[in-house]
């Protein structure tokens, strides 16, 4: 590898001893199967989807929702700027971010993948699906848990902020 891209990667807290999982790096690697498993679970539809009008409406919920998700993973991305790492652990010379989309909810990216798999399991209308977003709901609040342990060691400010924002779902948790 070039020396410009082992600087990206080590700025972004990436390197060979990283890989002891002391930044969250197993968090990382577990967080692509579980997307991946999710691209890749069969559609169960145990019911029958009914009416046309059922469908539609069913596809305008998922259209906004993935809208939604759509805004929060890509304002979130922006937003963070240089402190953005593929890690939970914070960048060393990382900013906590606080305004824009983490203005209104503390891990947009998290929720935005959430809303993104919740969009896709309406419009499909499959259990399955749905059963996967409550995997992905459970593992990127646990995930968030973790990587506030840290966001709090860094950042005395963080607990006003984790008190006035919400940690997931913009408005709702």
């Amino acid at each position: 590898m070039t020396n410009s891209k082992m600087k990206f990667l080590t700025d972004w807290g990436l390197n060979r001893e990283s890989w002891r999982g002391g930044r969250g790096e197993y968090w990382v690697l577990l967080q692509g199967l579980l997307m991946v498993g999710f691209v890749l679970l069969p559609v169960y539809r145990p019911w029958d989807l009914g009416s046309a009008g059922l469908r539609w409406t069913s596809w305008g919920v998922a259209a906004m929702l993935g809208m939604g998700a759509i805004v929060l993973i890509g304002k979130g991305l922006l937003d963070l700027g240089k402190s953005l790492t593929p890690l939970p652990y914070p960048r060393e010379d990382g900013v906590l971010v606080q305004t824009g989309v983490y203005g209104i909810v503390r891990h947009c990216l998290y929720g935005g993948l959430i809303l993104g798999a919740l969009a896709g399991s309406i419009a499909l209308w499959s259990l399955s699906h749905m059963m996967g977003v409550a995997v992905l709901f459970v593992f990127f609040d646990t995930k968030a848990s973790k990587e506030e342990v840290w966001l709090q060691e860094k950042y005395p400010e963080y607990t006003e902020y984790r008190q006035r924002v919400k940690k997931l779902i913009p408005w709702v948790y």
